[in-house]
């Protein structure tokens, strides 16, 4: 499960980074294509960062 989350988060930030570039050409508007690709960079440090947290004794 958590290659599958990791591989599609990955596919969301190339197609967040292509359509960021479409608006750089100003296809898209880039107010749109901005806070999608901080999204999907931002989901992938947090993705990668609570791996190895300490969630404490149960």
């Amino acid at each position: 499960m958590r290659k599958v989350s990791l591989l599609l988060i990955i596919v969301f930030i190339i197609t967040c980074f292509f359509l960021h570039i479409l608006a750089l050409m100003r296809l898209i508007p880039i107010y749109i294509t901005s806070p999608l690709l901080f999204v999907g960079l931002f989901s992938l440090v947090s993705f990668m960062n609570g791996k190895n947290r300490f969630r404490g004794f149960h």
